[in-house]
């Protein structure tokens, strides 16, 4: 038996761990603890212009342009028929910016909106020719006389009517003066008299062998004009009334501004 102490040494003695540094790099790794994940950080960068998502009137702006286009013949059939079917079909303003960009209506698309208290624009109204002058009176005899339109009245007017008759119509006229008066005289003839529905209408007259009607209303505002209606039918007749559905458009306060 051998019993040299090298033998004993290595039967008899324990095994002594290794320490820290003298592990290896693959153990070492096994043991550290594995970090937890970052989370990722949100995407702040500002989208382009051209990749904002377009809106259906975005979009129908672009079609009302290539409508007009088609119509004025600056594209033909294909090109109309291609360019609005891409611009129904475009989802980014990139998309929709190139389909007008040869055209002269063309208008930048900007994300701005006009504010929602903004009045629309009024369309612009044709200008109305100016108002005929006319003679304060009119005569009828075995005839016929009219008078309508856009025409001057003034303070006074006379209507004679002897076996004709006589059609005043004040729904259009331009009023110079804030009362007129019309004196009316009927012999076996007639007078017809129309006033807006907006002005104060007045008076009466005498009526022999015929009628003499006036059917009086108050204007609620108390600037409107006023026509006073007075006279007399002998064998004839007068009649003074508004009519519905028309006002006067110039009122005798801004013609005397004038």
């Amino acid at each position: 038996m051998d019993n040299s102490p090298s033998s004993q040494d290595d039967q008899g003695q324990q095994p002594v761990p290794m320490t820290k540094s003298e592990q290896s790099p693959v153990s070492q790794a096994a043991q550290a603890p594995v970090p937890a994940p970052k989370p990722a950080a949100p995407d702040t960068a500002p989208v382009a212009e051209a990749d904002l998502r377009a809106s259906d009137a975005d979009r129908e702006r672009i079609a009302e342009i290539l409508r007009d286009a088609y119509a004025e013949g600056r594209l033909t059939m294909e090109e109309h028929s291609e360019r609005i079917e891409a611009a129904y079909a475009a989802r980014t303003f990139g998309e929709l910016v190139p389909l007008t960009r040869d055209l002269p209506a063309h208008r930048p698309i900007s994300m701005e909106k006009p504010p929602l208290h903004q009045p629309a624009p009024a369309p612009a109204q044709a200008p109305r020719p100016p108002a005929r002058q006319e003679a304060p009176t009119m005569v009828a005899v075995f005839g016929g006389a009219e008078r309508k339109g856009r025409w001057r009245v003034g303070a006074h007017l006379r209507a004679v009517a002897v076996f004709g008759g006589v059609d005043i119509d004040l729904t259009d006229a331009v009023f110079e003066s804030p009362e007129v008066v019309i004196e009316v005289t009927a012999i076996f003839g007639g007078v017809d008299i129309k006033v807006p529905e907006n002005v104060s209408l007045h008076g009466g007259g005498v009526g022999i062998f015929g009628g003499f009607s006036v059917q009086e209303q108050t204007a609620a505002d108390p600037y409107a004009p006023v026509v006073r209606v007075k006279g007399a039918a002998i064998f004839g007749g007068c009649d003074a009334k508004p009519r519905r559905g028309k006002k006067l458009r110039e009122w005798v306060r801004r013609q005397l501004e004038l």
